[in-house]
């Protein structure tokens, strides 16, 4: 039986992260993943956006890992040549309720870190984005755009070049603490058991249940996660905007916003559906939704422009209707299991979170 440092389940881009921070810390890592490659659930589904760390509650560990992860991700994608870009963002308001909603959105953020974060009037904002309508909104220089896939690759090379190991197409089947270490059940094309001394639980959609096959973790330390589906539309050509539009957000959301990708497509969302399976197919009709929800700040959108694009589902630890979570990062202090951690609930900004994701769970370790 092969035996590891530390096995890491999951390679989305915060198991990725978390697999070079080990490596790069002198451990021998094995990543599991049971896809064929990294990154093909929520951290290749979503709006690739860098976040400054506006939305979170002050002292939340989103809103301290979302500050750190993006400064860590503004110094490593140019060390990289990872395409990024901080092209800034508009948080607009169509109302003065939502006016109220953004203006306590800057405070929190700066009480965040988000220093940056200036309030513009309805005439600068038309005067930086011309086919914009609000009433008053929020600027946010420090908030930008990277290429997902490209940081993914990356973090991959670097956790290789430090020694560490990927299985793909490997499942995780279950692992039980004996004599100091984790065994841990492998299945796929050939099963396997496997040795370590470090768990790390990073399977993002379902890190609950992975959770629930550990031996000696209490049912009462895993939470429910939820599936919180977003869809994605494409507007064909080139829109007239430069900078990222967002409105001001609602509960489970940050609404219909639009973000461009490097290459300058327009995307649309996403938008909330909650769900109860896995399912990436994305309705067509929800279109008329969108195109209302986008007439708020640009009203000249053209009727029937948008096509069905991608959708993306989010791990939360809360349901419809419930105030959204914080992340759940779970050692030894929470469940007892000397070695294993649990992370739950790793939705956004988990994608511009991740690299500080991965000091905090070595930290714990």
């Amino acid at each position: 039986m092969d035996h590891f440092d530390a096995i890491v389940i999951g390679a989305g881009v915060v198991g990725l992260a978390i697999a070079r921070e080990l490596a790069l810390q002198h451990h021998s890592v094995l990543v599991l993943e049971r896809a064929t490659g990294i990154g093909t659930e929520t951290s290749s589904r979503n709006s690739e956006v860098i976040h400054a760390g506006i939305y979170y509650e002050p002292g939340s560990l989103k809103a301290r890992l979302c500050i750190e992860g993006r400064h860590a991700l503004y110094a490593y994608c140019p060390a990289r040549g990872i395409p990024h870009r901080r092209c800034g963002k508009i948080l607009t308001a169509s109302s003065q309720e939502e006016l109220a909603s953004v203006e306590a959105l800057a405070a929190q953020g700066r009480c965040n870190g988000a220093d940056d974060l200036e309030m513009i009037t309805a005439s600068q904002a038309h005067a930086m984005e011309p086919a914009l309508t609000t009433i008053g909104a929020m600027w946010s220089p420090s908030t930008g755009i990277v290429d997902s896939h490209a940081f993914m690759l990356a973090l991959q090379g670097d956790a290789e070049n430090a020694g560490a190991l990927f299985a793909f197409r490997t499942r995780f089947v279950g692992a039980e603490r004996t004599g100091g270490e984790f065994l841990v059940q492998c299945g796929g094309d050939e099963p396997i058991e496997v040795g370590c001394r470090i768990l790390v639980n990073a399977a993002g959609l379902h890190a609950s249940t992975v959770a629930r096959t550990i031996g000696g973790l209490s049912a009462g330390s895993i939470p429910e996660t939820c599936y919180c589906k977003g869809s994605y539309f494409m507007f064909p050509g080139r829109v007239p905007f430069s900078r990222l539009i967002y409105p001001a957000p609602h509960a489970h959301g940050l609404g219909v916003h639009l973000t461009l990708d490097m290459a300058g497509q327009a995307r649309f969302g996403p938008d909330t559906e909650w769900i109860d399976t896995l399912d990436y197919h994305v309705r067509p009709d929800r279109r008329w939704e969108f195109e209302e929800a986008i007439r708020h700040y640009w009203p000249s959108l053209p009727q029937g422009s948008l096509v069905p694009g991608y959708s993306g589902i989010r791990p939360k630890l809360a349901r419809s209707g419930e105030p959204a979570a914080d992340f759940q990062i779970h050692g030894e202090e929470v469940h007892g299991i000397p070695g294993l951690v649990n992370l739950f609930g790793i939705e956004s900004p988990g994608l511009t979170s991740s690299l500080a994701v991965a000091r905090e769970v070595a930290s714990r370790l």
